[in-house]
């Protein structure tokens, strides 16, 4: 991963300004999805003048340029964003709290070798999510 937020925006043809540095600075420390409503409020915890209109321009930007990747999935309607580090990975969320849990196996390798071989599609990538309740909102 690139070192500093300036090199990955000049990297991906964007400007350089404040607001895309913090907000790309949110993502690179954040360890889970989040909406634009929370990268609103950890900016403005830190102090930064930032509207949400603001955030939402800015992480549309980042997705169209692939340094987020978006999620509808949660039961509450909101996209959630997270930095896209190239890395593999799933999730499992729980519908009732929207705690999202990592998950590192991954059920599709032999499948998308299948693919590749049986209808020469050139795979880029894939996301799993699993949707249910968690140990905690199961015990309510």
């Amino acid at each position: 991963m690139k070192n500093s937020c300036k090199e990955i925006l000049m990297d991906k043809g964007l400007k350089n300004t404040r607001h895309r540095e913090r907000i790309l600075e949110v993502f690179k420390k954040s360890d889970r999805p989040l909406t634009a409503e929370e990268i609103f409020l950890i900016l403005k915890s830190n102090s930064e003048n930032s509207c949400l209109s603001t955030v939402y321009r800015t992480v549309e930007v980042f997705e169209a340029k692939g340094l987020v990747l978006k999620s509808n999935s949660i039961d509450d309607g909101k996209a959630r964003f997270e930095f896209n580090t190239k890395e593999h990975k799933h999730h499992v969320i729980c519908t009732r709290c929207h705690q999202i849990i990592f998950i590192n196996e991954c059920p599709f390798s032999e499948f998308e070798k299948k693919l590749k071989d049986k209808i020469d599609f050139d795979i880029t990538g894939h996301k799993f999510e699993i949707y249910g309740y968690c140990k905690e909102c199961q015990d309510q």
